[in-house]
């Protein structure tokens, strides 16, 4: 048996995250839409990103279970022996959805913002990002080799200045919704500057795809603006599983030639493409968008009158901003009592001191959940002192 000193570090940086707040556990959660059962104990569930409640559709899961009678995985990549023809007729939908010529899918939306960006992006590049993107998109910046500029939160007068340096390929990336504080990203003053500056725009569209726009095809659509590249997931307002890109035909060809993120992998279960093709339709049809925006507006206004601090949020996501760690958790610990699933978001999820409970709403949500978990939020929110 080897020597237990040489991981003392283990213990001493868990023992560092305890007392910070930061420490993370698993508990075991069965989501069902607008409720879950967290530990054992059935819960309001505020922490789901199935928006529209497609993962719970009959119709979804009886077409998922007939194409799983067949087989569980193609079990090979898509350039070997993976490359189902379910893939390429979601991949059609997808690009029809985000009026691109073409899409490519990706097993997450993480990997596909990596695969994207280590694709585009190299040490003779230049990329700009939104200091909020997400952590995926950090990720596939430092991977990709480029130097990288963040600018300040929507901050498109920053973005211009610093625009004005960088060499190489200009690529400007951001979000469409932003994850942790739901605000929406300002795309037609970005796609201007980066159009002036002849720089590829990429928008990871994972939380406003299928909820925002015309005919629900994302942010983009939705502020008139035609982006490069766009990304997103299907794991999110489709209830499905996957990630995907839709671009241009060369810019696929070259992620199916060149992304290690890509070639490297198994390809996404046809069942589970089989799934977001039956989703699509129905997403499309809009009459999920309008129960949720009702039950957005509907919570947003009530939990600011409680006199909860609420960010700028106008979509699905709002944050609770509670600040200190500890008190975030005790916050998320007290709901639970209550009945009330929030979990508390911190570091380095986001930065220290700007805690908070991220409440995911969607369409299955009734007003009595709503009103419930209100009740719930009041009576924790004064039993910790912040209300």
């Amino acid at each position: 048996m080897g020597s237990s000193h040489k991981t003392t570090f283990v213990k001493d940086q868990l023992d560092f995250l305890e007392k910070s707040g930061l420490y993370r556990r698993l508990r075991t959660v069965v989501a069902r839409g607008s409720t879950a059962n967290v530990d054992g104990k059935e819960v309001i569930n505020l922490c789901s990103n199935d928006y529209l409640g497609l993962s719970q559709n009959k119709r979804v899961i009886e077409k998922t279970i007939t194409a799983l009678s067949e087989e569980v995985s193609q079990c090979g990549s898509r350039l070997i022996a993976g490359n189902h023809p379910k893939i390429i007729e979601l991949e059609g939908l997808l690009a029809y959805h985000r009026r691109t010529e073409s899409a490519l899918l990706y097993p997450t939306g993480y990997t596909a913002n990596l695969g994207i960006v280590t694709t585009i992006a190299d040490k003779n590049s230049t990329i700009f990002s939104d200091e909020l993107n997400h952590a995926s998109i950090v990720d596939a910046c430092r991977l990709s080799g480029a130097t990288i500029v963040v600018f300040r939160h929507n901050d498109t007068a920053h973005l211009q200045e610093l625009m004005r340096c960088g060499r190489g390929r200009k690529i400007v990336i951001t979000e469409g919704i932003f994850s942790m504080d739901g605000d929406m990203g300002k795309l037609s003053e970005i796609k201007s500057i980066a159009d002036h500056h002849d720089a590829i725009t990429i928008i990871d569209d994972a939380h406003g795809d299928f909820i925002f726009g015309p005919t629900f095809s994302g942010m983009p659509s939705r502020m008139g603006v035609n982006f490069d590249i766009h990304v997103s997931s299907m794991s999110k307002a489709l209830g499905c599983f996957g990630g995907y890109v839709a671009t241009t035909f060369p810019i696929r060809e070259l992620l199916i030639n060149t992304s290690r993120q890509f070639i490297y992998t198994s390809a996404l279960p046809d069942h589970l493409c089989s799934a977001a093709i039956t989703a699509i339709p129905i997403a499309k049809s809009g009459y999920l968008q309008k129960r949720l925006q009702w039950n957005i507006l509907y919570f947003s206004e009530a939990i600011k009158r409680l006199g909860f601090k609420v960010g700028n949020s106008t979509s699905q996501i709002i944050p609770i901003l509670v600040g200190k760690e500890v008190q975030a958790l005790e916050l998320s610990k007290e709901l639970l009592e209550e009945g009330v699933f929030a979990q508390a978001i911190r570091y380095p999820t986001v930065k220290k001191g700007h805690a908070r409970l991220r409440i995911s709403l969607n369409a299955m949500h009734r007003q009595e959940h709503l009103d419930s978990a209100l009740a719930a939020f009041e009576k924790a929110g004064k039993k910790i002192g912040i209300l």
